[in-house]
């Protein structure tokens, strides 16, 4: 397995809460970083190639100054600077990587929200949203399950990280009854119940698997009624880390995320990883 830690580099400030994020991953683990700059928006437009070219020197000039921090910390880090798409290049360089690690912007403020989600569905290796906020006090990793191959691949993420970070693991899984049409009036309370147990009986058999593979490891579980993405939502205001998996395919559909991944990173207010 790969022990690079690739970080795509912009000038934004979740950008930099993001090098930051991957250092002290990378100094915890003994991984390498490599800054990764990509300057897009190149159209073939006449003039352009020589526009193209003083971006890129300045962007490696301001890249050679974090590298050079980085390493003064005894880290070992390389720096790649380049231009074309983004989201193709970083998509490529996670074939070769652990974890790529970008800053991540509310859905809303322009192209990079939208590149944040893309590189979340498409990359080959978990990918790791840092947002922008700061400022609360935050504690414990959470995970959302729900039974699939992806969301095992999340556990397994998620306690390792708890275990380096040493924080608390809480398993977090939601449960919706049928949605009718029309008056259907109350839903019979057995089948609530059941549904309650279901989830209650498949998030204990997680706990109880995480538990013997990490003895050291505090783990909880929460199991609600409610929306999924909006319950993990919840539990995320105030934790250090929230995993989820994601459900995204081959082809031009590894580019769409799964519902719950996707509503989770357009309402982005923890460090989030996203795992295939």
């Amino acid at each position: 397995m790969s022990d690079t830690i690739i970080v795509g580099l912009t000038d934004a400030a979740a950008s930099h809460r993001a090098v930051q994020w991957a250092a002290r991953r990378a100094h915890d683990l003994g991984q390498r970083l490599v800054l990764f700059s990509v300057v897009g928006g190149a159209v073939g437009a006449v003039g352009e190639d020589a526009v193209v070219q003083r971006v890129v020197a300045a962007a490696t000039e301001r890249v050679a100054v974090t590298v050079a921090e980085l390493t003064a910390s005894g880290l070992e880090v390389e720096s790649r600077v380049t231009h074309g798409d983004p989201v193709a290049l970083l998509v490529e360089a996670s074939k070769d990587a652990a974890l790529l690690v970008i800053g991540g912007e509310p859905r809303g403020r322009g192209r990079r929200g939208q590149h944040g989600a893309r590189l979340a569905a498409g990359a080959h290796c978990p990918v790791v949203v840092v947002p922008e906020v700061g400022g609360v006090d935050r504690h414990g990793v959470i995970v959302g399950v729900d039974g699939s191959e992806t969301s095992n691949a999340a556990i397994a993420f998620a306690a390792a990280e708890a275990e380096r970070l040493r924080q608390p693991l809480r398993v977090v899984a939601a449960w919706m009854p049928v949605a009718v049409p029309g008056d259907f009036g109350v839903y019979p309370d057995v089948y609530l119940s059941d549904l309650q147990g279901i989830t209650q009986e498949n998030v204990d058999r997680v706990v109880e698997a995480v538990a013997a593979d990490h003895p050291t490891l505090e783990v909880t579980a929460e199991v609600s009624e409610g929306d999924p993405a909006g319950v993990i939502g919840d539990h995320a205001a105030h934790a250090t880390l929230v995993v989820v998996g994601s459900h995204g395919r081959s082809g031009f559909a590894r580019f769409l995320l799964g519902s719950v991944s996707e509503e989770v990173l357009s309402h982005l207010v923890a460090v989030t990883a996203v795992v295939r």
